[in-house]
């Protein structure tokens, strides 16, 4: 990987290093509520991804184009 880069400068608006621990209890909460719709009533439409969790609110909430970037800030 020491030769991959971005080819577009967007980066994320963060100092968190990664949405892993936000990914994990958000999808516990969705395939918690899934099955309990499941048992209840199997015939009704599946959740919504929003229902159990908003992008804004997770640790990384949005990207930015940057028109200033160096090499390193582009490194994968």
């Amino acid at each position: 990987m020491s030769r991959s880069r971005r080819k577009i400068p967007f980066l994320p608006v963060t100092t968190a290093e990664s949405e892993a621990e936000d990914k994990r209890i958000w999808h516990r909460r969705y395939r918690r509520a899934e099955k309990q719709r499941i048992k209840k009533n199997p015939d009704v439409e599946p959740l919504s991804k929003r229902h159990c969790s908003d992008p804004w609110k997770m640790d990384k909430d949005g990207h930015h184009y940057w028109a200033d970037v160096t090499a390193k800030m582009l490194r994968k």
